[in-house]
C-alpha cells in the first residue's frame, strides 16, 4: 500500500476550524474500498465496526452521499437499536422494499464476531453474521503521523517541523489518543501563547501520559 492520503468528506460545516477530512491508510483503506461498491456486498448488507473516534460515522455519511440516500441506508449505533426493527430492515433490503435504499450499512461500536455486540434474536444474529464484515483497525506509525497533521489542520494549529517524527513513537496508536494529543498541544500552546514547538509537545505528552513517559525517550 502507498502512503496515507486524505479524502474530503461531506461534513465540513460541522468542523469549526476547516474542512473535515479523513486520513486513508492501512487502518481503513479496505473499508473505504468496500463502501464504494455496496452492490457487491453479500445480501447488500455490511456491518462496520471499529475503535472510538476512528471515523466510522463520518465514513457512513460519506458513503451515503456518494451513492445517495435512496441507494444506501445507514444505521449508526446499530447495537443500541431494537433487534426486531433491525431484523425487518435487513429483510426489507432483500425484498427490494427498503424505505431508505437498496443496500444497508450498519455501524456499530462493538464487533459481533468477538462477542461485543450480543444479539439475542437468533434470526438477526445469523443475518448479521452472513453480511459483509468491515473493520477500521488501529493506525500504523505512518498513518498516525498523518492523523496528527490532519487534526492540527482541522484546528488551525501550526506544528513546528518534525512534529510527527517526534510524537508518533511517544503516543498510543489509537485514533482517540492521537486526537486527544493534538487537542492537548493546541490547548497548551494557547495557554502559553507560544508556538507549538517541542516544549509544547513534551508538555502535552506529559499531561496525557505522565512524566514517566518522557523518561522512556
Amino acid at each position: 500500500m502507498g502512503e496515507p492520503s486524505q479524502i474530503a468528506l461531506p461534513l465540513a460545516a460541522r468542523v469549526p476550524a476547516g474542512a473535515l477530512r479523513i486520513v486513508v491508510g492501512s487502518a481503513n483503506a479496505a473499508v473505504i474500498e468496500a463502501l464504494q461498491a455496496p452492490t457487491s456486498w453479500p445480501f447488500h448488507v455490511a456491518v462496520l465496526v471499529g475503535p472510538p473516534r476512528s471515523g466510522k460515522t463520518v465514513l457512513g455519511h460519506w458513503a451515503q452521499s456518494l451513492h445517495g440516500a435512496g441507494q444506501l441506508d445507514v444505521i449508526d449505533d446499530a447495537e443500541t437499536l431494537d433487534e426486531t426493527a433491525l431484523f425487518h430492515r435487513w429483510n426489507a433490503v432483500q425484498q427490494g422494499g427498503s424505505r431508505e435504499g437498496g443496500a444497508l450499512l450498519m455501524i456499530a461500536n462493538a464487533d459481533p464476531d468477538h462477542g461485543g455486540w450480543r444479539i439475542a434474536l437468533p434470526d438477526l444474529a445469523s443475518r448479521i453474521g452472513g453480511s459483509l464484515q468491515l473493520e477500521v483497525r488501529a493506525p500504523d506509525d505512518e498513518m498516525a503521523g498523518e492523523l496528527i497533521l490532519a487534526h492540527a489542520q482541522q484546528r488551525g494549529l501550526i506544528l513546528a517541523e518534525g512534529a510527527s517524527d517526534y510524537l508518533v513513537p511517544r503516543t498510543t496508536r489509537s485514533f482517540a489518543a492521537i486526537e486527544a494529543l493534538v487537542a492537548a498541544i493546541d490547548r497548551i500552546s494557547l495557554e502559553r501563547q507560544t508556538p507549538a514547538t517541542m516544549s509544547v509537545w513534551r508538555a502535552a505528552l506529559e499531561a496525557l501520559h505522565g512524566p514517566e513517559q518522557q523518561r522512556l525517550f
